[in-house]
């Protein structure tokens, strides 16, 4: 299994950037499929992003795709999302998550296929 520690969340203007960090423990890195996802007050955890195991691989929602770019160091056991251009409707608390096992492209976005959650980061842009 793997634990799973989100960071650099913040407070930042319409148009500000943002670059979270994900920490992960345990298992080795490169063993699971990561994603990033995000809830808003009030609503559904909605897809943001996701990489392949050896970052080779990445999927955006259509609502951040051009603004927000995943990586991932697997030899640092970490995961990022750069996020730009950010709007108000991009606050959130944001999720990084850990799939061991393989989906399907259209999976990805399903919270149901991630094994492992973070506790969280709080992203709030003002506008």
């Amino acid at each position: 299994q793997v634990q799973l520690v989100e960071s650099g969340g913040g407070l930042v203007q319409a148009g500000g950037s943002l670059r979270l960090s994900c920490a992960a423990a345990g298992d080795p890195f490169s063993s699971y499929f990561m994603g990033w996802f995000r809830q808003a007050p009030g609503k559904e955890r909605e897809f943001v992003s996701a990489i392949s195991w050896s970052g080779g691989r990445s999927y955006y929602a259509e609502s951040v795709r051009g603004r927000f770019t995943i990586s991932r160091d697997n030899t640092k056991n970490t995961g990022n999302l750069q996020m730009n251009s950010l709007k108000p409707e991009d606050t959130a608390v944001y999720y990084c998550a850990a799939a061991r096992s393989p989906m399907l492209i259209w999976e990805y976005g399903s919270t149901s296929k991630y094994d492992y959650w973070g506790q969280g980061t709080q992203v709030t842009v003002s506008s």
